[in-house]
């Protein structure tokens, strides 16, 4: 999430925490360098590349959600978007995107960006064979969206006939 009194700098979860287990005190806010301005836990390289990339791109995301769930990690292993068959797939209808060029562990600034230029102004992207991120103006919104997303990537809303 951008930070309120300090729009330059984000906070973001540190490296080698399970995500299971972060609080509040664990998360860390860092600035466009990556360069620790709170906290005392490791800066997440990967966390810190795409985060920063995608607030650089879009002024109107104050937060974004990137997760690993098990239904968005199959679901990305299709390398397609949703079809708006459901009403949870529908809150995505021309407003989601797919990146199908992920190298592994996002560890520089290019491949950070190239994420958020796929990303462009949608609420949602589909990191294939990977997971997902969503983007709102609140953290409850990205997380809401986030959570949307889960559900309908859950539901098998492909439109096949499997």
């Amino acid at each position: 999430m951008r930070d309120p009194e300090d729009p330059e700098t984000f906070w973001v979860n540190p490296f080698g925490k399970a995500y299971a287990r972060i609080c509040v005190s664990d998360l860390i806010r860092v600035d466009s360098r990556g360069r620790l301005v709170d906290g005392t836990q490791p800066v997440n390289v990967s966390a810190f590349m795409i985060h920063n990339q995608i607030h650089a791109a879009r002024s109107d995301g104050e937060a974004s959600v990137h997760a690993h769930t098990v239904h968005g990690k199959a679901w990305s292993s299709l390398g397609r978007l949703l079809d708006p068959i459901t009403q949870d797939s529908c809150y995505f209808f021309e407003d989601h995107a797919l990146f199908d060029d992920y190298g592994g562990i996002v560890y520089d600034e290019d491949e950070g960006n190239v994420i958020a230029r796929a990303l462009g102004g949608c609420k949602a992207l589909i990191l294939q064979n990977h997971g997902l991120i969503t983007v709102g103006k609140s953290i409850e919104e990205a997380a809401y969206w986030m959570i949307a997303l889960d559900n309908a990537v859950s539901t098998g809303t492909d439109g096949g006939d499997g």
